[in-house]
């Protein structure tokens, strides 16, 4: 069985419901950047409170710091049975950080999963998203629709488009999620662990293939 996953998608490619399905059939750690930026800070970790001074100041938090918290997060036991890292790395060297501190904890990477999606559709999904003001509740027009149109079905709240849920505003995230991630995948596919998957094949299909490659079938 592949267990140290990396998982890349621009965003509505469906990496979200994907990432939720793996964790819990699978029974690996999610880990997100934000999530071990918290874990660190609120654990008061050295590194931890070094990203909570750059925080503070509004700036970015340096590649080193970052990645010295990632090797923390993956060398900790929970993550012995496999983990899904979200959001990480986002840049060359972070990716060649990760790869040479996977193999020193002995938790090296054995599959970068990339779910692909045609940009009309990114465009359909994204534009569709509606929350509940009150309660965050996730619908949308076309697949997930409320039982009262602009009512939450749980709460009863008012159902409001976020304001970067538009198709300007993805023209933008998506000019960044390219460039941004196109060198990773290269970098991906010439190292032999890139795997590339349509998210407009649906949820259920798609997981089932990813499956297939997990369990090593």
């Amino acid at each position: 069985m592949l267990k140290n996953i990396i998982l890349m998608g621009p965003p509505g490619a469906g990496k979200g419901t994907q990432a939720k399905k793996i964790v819990s059939s699978f029974h690996l750690i999610h880990i997100s950047t934000g999530d071990m930026f918290r874990e660190a800070i609120k654990e008061g970790t050295e590194l931890g409170k070094l990203a909570q001074s750059y925080i503070d100041k509004g700036n970015l938090v340096p590649d080193e710091v970052t990645i010295g918290i990632v090797k923390e997060r993956l060398s900790k036991e929970d993550c012995a049975n496999g983990f899904l890292l979200d959001g990480f790395p986002r840049t060359i060297p972070q990716a060649e950080a990760l790869s040479k501190l996977s193999q020193e904890i002995a938790r090296p990477i054995d599959v970068v999963i990339n779910i692909d999606c045609d940009k009309d559709e990114l465009v359909r999904r994204i534009s569709g998203r509606r929350v509940c003001k009150s309660c965050g509740a996730p619908y949308h027009v076309d697949t997930m629709k409320p039982k009262v149109e602009g009512v939450c079905d749980i709460c009863g709240g008012e159902l409001v488009q976020r304001k970067d849920d538009n198709a300007e505003a993805l023209e933008v995230r998506l000019g960044h999620y390219i460039k941004d991630t196109k060198p990773l995948l290269d970098y991906y596919d010439h190292l032999g662990l890139l795997k590339t998957y349509d998210g407009a094949m649906g949820s259920e299909k798609l997981f089932d293939e990813l499956s297939i490659l997990i369990k090593g079938e």
